[in-house]
């Protein structure tokens, strides 16, 4: 009988680790004995260490299924960087040159490799197969296994080639590896991989260090964002984003407000991610934005938040993503930016797939919107989703229950669900079942008939907003559950049939609720200071008498409301308040409203969070900065519009925002003198003067019926970058 060999001993020897973490030690052993094992192990447990000692023990060459390349790279260095042997492991995949391919299978037709990475594509290549069916092997590693799964949040269906390969290749232990899968998945992955004896190590998704939060997605956030960050200045974050085109924009955002970030998706070409992954790990830039192309295998344990621009299309890829934060166990935030609209858009772009892949898409979106909706734990949410009761009630550690809602008794509510599904025969789906509650009568309903059915519309009478709180709530409490099989089907529990028989206290919180109306209006202020806000309004009364000016060109109500909601204290941070320019800066009223600003903070010990204004990215003033040059040329307006693409109402918009906005001065008078009689623009330029608010309307109204709106809008624009700029 072959000596089993001191795994702590091995460990201490290839590793430098005293002990092993978890389960590992009895996933390697079981490994050793020749058994099929699945390994369920969330990011940041110590899942390649289950495969990457086992292989250095074993006779023969494990290989190791993995999707990324970047994965394999890292992974190659870090075991070679263990060993004095140069090939003791390497990768096979589409970035060798034939001279690298050749030199891969010598070390391994030597015996010098112990474990050869490969990418499932290279994995069926012919003269691959034919070359690994002449090699040892000792085990095969899949990697990242939920790939397999058309329910996991990253299939791949070259991962279902992977059984056929392994028969032809020859028959050898199987380890199959992922950090995140549902009992469904789960089931998917072992039946896919022909390993369904395998013996099952089974890790708690519980990261206790982990913060969640979901805040509504408004118009705001890209401000949100940069306040986030400064206020977490120096710390390595992660965010997400579903489109390239939003991951390259957000990055130059960042930078013009000084934040060292660097975009990364596949787009990218693939020196330029190396070199960005190299700089991440390095701290030379502290943030990566990126699509989900970003983060398998990036072994970076002090990441200190993973921020979700977009909520992703599945619980488990916002699982993996949100695991990349504090995995040396120190802190780490989750903030997801949620909005219905979001959800709907991926909705739509599932459409023109095969039906079965449109149904599981929507199936793990009402999963996504479930947790981000929901008012319970949120902890507790996705513990629950991934198979685990988290038996406490509040986890001190998510935004739900660091703030909880009140609860409303629902036991009445729960009675009604029970029974109705129960009288559908368990055979549907959540929306199906509060459709059927709520009495609406949809065509699936009258295909299945149960509009005839007493319990039909039994809840017609309670709030429709209770009922997807007491489904969820009634899935945590184990009074229903989803079957397996058939995801998503509803099915009352033996809990739920006692409770049915017997009702007891039954409470729920309603659900949050993403509306419209979270979103601020441009330009909407948030924490006004009303005290403050009335001394600037009275000061700049004061300065409109003095210089003879209507009193919304010194400022405008938006900057009046911006300052005392930002308390700007210098020159210099007022230039960030909306409508203020440099030129407004240098203007002789500009430091009295500052110092009334500061003295206001002073008196009344005011803790000031500086303006953290999202400065427009560099592309978008080029085209205000090209307008202004051409007007300085004394370009016709028209000609400008043409040459920049736009029609002339959108430069007229321009302009309004140059001298509105900005504070800049322009001089049109080239132009309007060209097009406008001078008694019109006088009588328009004293309307103007005359009035006490900025009022395009009530112009138009005075001299629509003669003049055309845009050379209105053309002399205000005159108006207000004479006597405000």
């Amino acid at each position: 009988m072959t000596k089993q060999p001191d795994l702590t001993k091995e460990l201490k020897h290839y590793f430098g680790f005293d002990k092993f973490k978890g389960d590992q030690e009895a996933i390697i052993q079981n490994l050793l004995n020749g058994r099929d094992t699945f390994v369920l192990m969330p990011t940041g447990g110590g899942k390649s260490l289950c495969y990457q000692l086992p292989s250095l023990l074993m006779d023969g060459v494990a290989i190791v299924i993995s999707p990324l390349i970047a994965l394999m790279k890292n992974q190659v260095d870090f075991i070679t960087n263990l060993s004095e042997h140069e090939g003791i492991a390497h990768f096979l995949n589409s970035s060798l040159n034939k001279s690298a391919i050749d030199q891969v299978k010598a070390d391994v037709r030597a015996g010098q490799t112990k474990l050869l990475y490969v990418a499932p594509e290279s994995l069926t290549k012919e003269d691959n197969v034919e070359f690994l069916k002449s090699c040892k092997i000792s085990f095969y590693a899949v990697d990242e296994a939920h790939c397999i799964s058309e329910w996991g949040h990253d299939f791949r269906p070259e991962y279902r080639r992977i059984r056929p390969i392994i028969n032809e290749i020859g028959k050898a232990p199987v380890i199959a590896l992922t950090a995140t899968a549902t009992d469904k998945v789960r089931t998917d992955i072992k039946k896919s991989l022909g390993i369904l004896g395998a013996d099952e190590f089974k890790s708690s998704f519980n990261r206790p260090n982990l913060y969640y939060e979901v805040r509504p997605k408004t118009k705001e956030i890209d401000k949100d964002i940069v306040r986030f960050i400064k206020q977490h200045a120096g710390k390595s974050g992660i965010i997400y984003c579903l489109s390239r085109k939003k991951v390259e924009d957000l990055a130059d955002v960042l930078r013009a407000n000084d934040i060292k970030a660097s975009a990364y998706h596949a787009g990218l070409d693939s020196a330029t991610r190396t070199q960005t992954q190299d700089d991440f790990l390095m701290e030379k830039i502290d943030v990566i934005v990126a699509t989900i192309a970003f983060g398998m295998g990036i072994d970076k344990p002090d990441v200190r938040f993973v921020i979700h621009y977009d909520i992703p299309k599945s619980l488990e890829g916002y699982y993996q993503e949100t695991g990349r934060a504090g995995r040396d166990g120190g802190e780490g935030i989750c903030l997801a930016f949620y909005s219905y609209k979001d959800l709907q858009k991926l909705d739509k772009f599932m459409e023109g797939k095969p039906v079965a892949e449109q149904d599981i898409g929507r199936q793990l979106l009402q999963e996504t919107a479930a947790y981000a909706e929901t008012s319970v734990c949120r902890r507790k949410m996705l513990l629950h989703y991934f198979g685990e009761n988290y038996e406490q009630d509040n986890c001190h550690n998510c935004d739900n229950c660091l703030h909880p809602q009140t609860k409303i008794e629902a036991s009445k509510q729960l009675v009604i669900v029970l029974k109705a599904i129960l009288d559908i025969k368990e055979n549907f789906r959540t929306d199906y079942v509060i459709d059927f509650i709520t009495g609406r009568e949809t065509e699936e309903i009258r295909a299945h008939k149960h509009h005839e059915l007493d319990s039909f519309g039994s809840g017609e009478d309670e709030d429709n907003k209770i009922w997807n709180p007491v489904i969820r709530q009634a899935l945590l409490m184990g009074y229903l559950k989803k079957e397996v099989e058939n995801y998503g089907l509803l099915k009352v529990t033996a809990a739920g049939k006692k409770f049915l028989k017997a009702p007891t206290s039954f409470q729920v919180v309603a659900d949050h609720e993403f509306s419209e109306d979270d979103e601020p209006a441009e330009g909407g202020i948030s924490a006004l200071d009303l005290t403050l806000s009335s001394m600037l309004h009275d000061l700049r009364k004061k300065w409109s008498r003095k210089l003879d000016r209507p009193p919304y060109v010194i400022f405008q109500d938006v900057s009046i409301e911006q300052m005392a909601t930002e308390y700007p204290i210098t020159l210099e941070e007022l230039k960030n308040i909306q409508g203020v320019g440099d030129g407004k800066t240098r203007q002789p009223y500009a430091k009295e409203f500052v110092d009334l600003i500061k003295r206001y903070c002073e008196e009344n010990e005011i803790t000031r969070q500086a303006d953290l204004r999202v400065r427009t990215k560099a592309k978008d003033s080029m085209r205000k900065l090209k307008i202004l040059q051409n007007i300085d040329r004394r370009i016709a307006l028209d000609d400008i519009a043409n040459a920049l693409g736009i029609d002339f109402e959108e430069l007229l918009d321009e302009l309004e925002g140059i001298v509105l906005y900005s504070g800049n001065k322009v001089n049109i008078d080239y132009f309007l003198e060209d097009i406008m009689d001078p008694d019109d623009i006088n009588d328009i330029y004293e309307f103007f003067r005359e009035q006490e608010k900025d009022d395009l309307q009530a112009a138009i109204d005075e001299f629509g019926a003669d003049i055309d709106e845009n050379e209105i809008r053309l002399v205000r624009i005159k108006f207000i970058s004479d006597m405000a700029n």
